[in-house]
């Protein structure tokens, strides 16, 4: 599988945005779904948001919901997770992933099975 590689992460100030990034190694890499997913210290991993190749569908965690867009470049075979109005709360660390066409909901981890390495997006008070 092509490796994942999450940028873009970083320090910031409640209220600002950052605009996080997942590169695939690999230009022929062909995925049906991506998602970002986050996992704040002493949490479990939780979903943010899902995009859906076929027809770019996406679908957001209600925390997510009016302040993150998920979106691809296609020419850079990039997904981007732009991050705005960030609350505390967003702190954690962020991670990328794809899947191949799946029954499973695209919400769940279980539908991915290409991870990246993460990166750390800490929202100061």
């Amino acid at each position: 599988q092509a490796r994942l590689v999450e940028s873009g992460g970083g320090l910031v100030q409640a209220g600002g945005s950052l605009r996080l990034s997942c590169t695939a190694s690999s230009r022929t890499f062909r995925f049906a779904v991506v998602g970002w997913f986050r996992q704040a210290p002493g949490k479990e991993r939780e979903f943010v948001a899902t995009l859906r190749i076929s027809d770019r569908a996406t679908a957001y965690a209600d925390s997510a919901k009016g302040r993150f867009t998920i979106s691809k470049d296609d020419a850079e075979n990039t997904i981007y997770l732009h991050m705005t109005r960030l609350l505390p709360e967003d702190t954690a660390i962020y991670y990328c992933a794809s899947g191949l066409q799946s029954s499973i909901s695209p919400r769940s981890a279980r539908a991915y099975s290409n991870w990246g390495q993460g990166t750390q997006v800490t929202v100061s008070s």
